[in-house]
């Protein structure tokens, strides 16, 4: 993997489904802004991959249409929240593999007001094994399916460490904070503690500004072998050092954790590290998957930033956020700058590209080498990707 390169990145900003445009047209234009970035043609990409939750089965050719018909294989994915970078470990798999000299990554996604829900009641859902568990611990709910699994993680990790509400309301006001430097950002107004915690309860310890809201936009990024950037004179510095994805175990149903991602986030993680020779105390910077203030708390762990039962004191130190030990989610995150989808996943690669180049303005964190993206779907897949600086 350390031969491949993320050779250009782009994105549009995020904006509330009242305020989106059309799926395709914010696609094209974030594959358009990776291609510049690149300094490329789509003739000179030979395969893509297209990642969107909510859509037909083939939008994926559709957005790229309006770029080009190249007549290149375009592979449509759909992995949940992680939908991004699947397409993005996808497309690195076809170049680290030799497959492909070049090949682009691109998400997007056109959301719904209100919260997510399951789109059929027709036919099985993937989640039917997780509600089941999650509502025996916690009873029955009319609260949104993913707060009640997020949220009850949350209320199963302030039960065994005695977590206050006011540490996980800090991790929105820290991602406000940070979104207010962010352009593509949607929320990028400060808030505050006390009004986190006083917005509407929505199940456990989450209140209303304490989760992600529905959001629309598109990102992409444009990978390539270092033999091919150096022949076309791209700009090669920022390489993919080790990716890992992983699915659910049985170990999944067995911790309120786990049944949002931490085992699967964990075993991610560790496979990262030790492909690439890398201990987490190394990281200066990481975009990870806040959909919720308790997600985010959870991964901290998870990604093994702070050890067992210390991430209140990781928060309260500060050491999440600049001045601090690591900056996590320096773009604002899910909670700020929003979730589409399809997207996040090359948001954050979009991020941590800029991170790396020192190319991320007033969020730019000081001596980035090294970058880590953790991204989760439910149902599950994570995928955890470290970017290193190189030359």
């Amino acid at each position: 993997m350390g031969r491949v390169r993320v050779v250009g990145v782009g994105m549009v900003p995020f904006v509330t489904p009242s305020k989106s445009g059309s799926y395709d047209a914010m696609a094209a234009a974030a594959v358009r802004k990776a291609l510049t970035d690149a300094g490329l043609d789509l003739e000179q990409v030979q395969q893509a991959y297209a990642g969107f939750v909510y859509g037909d089965s083939t939008s994926g050719q559709r957005a790229l249409y309006g770029v080009g018909m190249t007549g290149i294989p375009v592979v449509n994915v759909n992995n949940n929240c992680s939908t991004g970078s699947s397409a993005l470990w996808l497309a690195a798999q076809a170049v680290g593999s030799g497959s492909v000299d070049c090949a682009l990554a691109f998400g997007f996604e056109q959301m719904e007001r209100g919260a997510l829900a399951m789109k059929w009641s027709d036919r099985p859902s993937p989640f039917v094994d997780f509600m089941e568990v999650a509502q025996k611990r916690n009873g029955p709910s009319e609260a949104p399916f993913a707060a009640q699994l997020f949220g009850g993680a949350g209320a199963a990790y302030m039960e065994e460490h005695g977590t206050s509400p006011e540490t996980f309301a800090m991790i929105s006001v820290k991602a406000r904070k940070h979104a207010g430097n962010n352009p593509y950002a949607v929320f990028r107004a400060p808030t505050t503690v006390e009004e986190v915690l006083a917005s509407p309860r929505i199940f456990g310890p989450l209140t209303r500004l304490q989760c992600c809201p529905p959001t629309c936009g598109a990102a992409a990024a444009v990978i390539a072998s270092e033999d091919f950037a150096r022949r076309h004179g791209l700009k090669g510095d920022v390489a993919i050092a080790a990716q890992a994805m992983t699915t659910d175990q049985p170990d999944t149903f067995e911790d309120p954790k786990n049944l949002v991602g931490f085992s699967m986030a964990q075993r991610a993680a560790d496979e990262v590290y030790e492909k690439a020779g890398v201990d987490p105390r190394d990281l200066r910077v990481v975009e990870l998957h806040d959909c919720f203030t308790a997600n985010e708390l959870l991964s901290y762990e998870a990604l093994r930033l702070t050890a067992p039962g210390t991430a209140e004191k990781f928060i309260r130190d500060g050491d999440n956020t600049y001045g601090g030990r690591v900056v996590t989610n320096p773009s604002g995150g899910l909670l700020s700058k929003g979730h589409p989808l399809g997207a996040t996943g090359l948001a954050q690669c979009a991020e941590l590209t800029w991170q790396l180049r020192g190319e991320a303005g007033a969020r730019q964190v000081d001596d980035v080498r090294l970058a880590l993206q953790h991204n989760i779907g439910l149902g599950g897949a994570a995928v955890v990707t470290l970017y290193q600086k190189v030359g």
